[in-house]
């Protein structure tokens, strides 16, 4: 199993953080480092909210082991002939290190305050069907026609092509036995199932996928099985007590409760909680059921510690698993 580092970079993330962030990701082993994509904080809109294709672009540049992404670009923010382009840059100029994270889009605010429509959710489904489409057919080798509803091409065949080959790896998380998933089992290469930790839920999520991917006879083995989920560890319940409650002052919907119960709360609500002898047998039941990557959301962005503790005591235990 790899374990990557994800950062909700429109919650307060400055520059200055962000390149802190990568030089001591890729300095303390983590295999990858991931970035969501929103216009503005989710808690509070008066927060840094970094751009995140300058963010990726500087993750190119600036680290030289680190595999990198978004989790994940709504294809309501950028028609997908621009996110091809932008992508095909990013993975030329990291040496073939991206991963493209697509979704349907779903925060109304945002959208709003920007101008950006929101049609409906059948809509936005539709739109990210047919820019996917978009997206393999420009990153491929040939000239690039499809006549969509939404999107069209007609002969378009952008130079440079990105160095990875037959294309970059196009990751899509959706926790959804519907639709949506079955986007996953006809596109995805990499899966993300956002916040889902208990080895049952994901069980049943990985058998529907199997059932779509035999309806249009694919193997289900081809795409690439990952969890993303925020966590809060500590060395003993001392220290997790005080990551608490540092997390009350991040996310306010936790304030409410006493410090000491914060833990299991945040364990409830599917993080990935303890000492990090606790977090590995977490980690151990998602391997058990084929999880190859864990993205950890680290929401105490300035929490330096916490990461050394994840990279000394548990990357190099879970790194010795398929």
């Amino acid at each position: 199993m790899q374990l990557g580092v994800m950062l909700e970079g429109q919650e307060g993330l400055t520059w200055d953080l962000w390149r802190r962030i990568m030089a001591r990701v890729e300095e303390l082993g983590f295999e990858s480092l991931w970035l969501s994509d929103h216009f503005l904080s989710i808690v509070d809109s008066s927060r840094d909210a970094l751009e995140t294709w300058v963010a990726l672009t500087l993750t190119a540049a600036e680290t030289t082991r680190l595999r990198f992404g978004s989790l994940v670009c709504p294809m309501t923010f950028r028609h997908p002939a621009l996110l091809a382009r932008m992508a095909a840059a990013v993975d030329i100029l990291s040496g073939g290190r991206l991963v493209l994270g697509v979704g349907a889009g779903w925060n109304t605010q945002e959208h709003h305050a920007f101008g950006i429509p929101f049609p409906p959710l059948k809509e936005r489904m539709s739109m990210l069907e047919e820019g996917i489409e978009v997206i393999v057919r420009l990153l491929g080798d040939g000239p690039a026609h499809f006549a969509g509803h939404y999107y069209q091409l007609d002969g378009a065949h952008p130079h440079p092509k990105p160095t990875q080959r037959p294309r970059i790896p196009l990751l899509i998380g959706t926790t959804s036995a519907g639709r949506m998933l079955r986007i996953v089992a006809r596109y995805a290469d990499e899966w993300d199932v956002p916040g889902i930790t208990s080895p049952t839920t994901y069980r049943a999520r990985c058998e529907r996928l199997a059932a779509y991917c035999r309806e249009i006879n694919r193997d289900p083995r081809a795409i690439r099985r990952c969890v993303s989920t925020a966590y809060l560890i500590g060395r003993d319940a001392e220290e997790l007590r005080q990551r608490g409650a540092a997390m009350q002052q991040l996310i306010p919907g936790l304030a409410a409760h006493d410090p000491e119960a914060v833990p299991d709360v945040l364990r409830a609500e599917g993080w990935l909680v303890g000492a990090p002898d606790q977090i590995i047998v977490q980690l151990q039941a998602l391997a058990e059921e084929g999880v190859q990557r864990v993205m950890l959301q680290h929401n105490d962005q300035t929490d330096f510690d916490a990461l050394e503790l994840l990279a000394r005591d548990v990357v190099p235990v879970v790194a010795t698993w398929p």
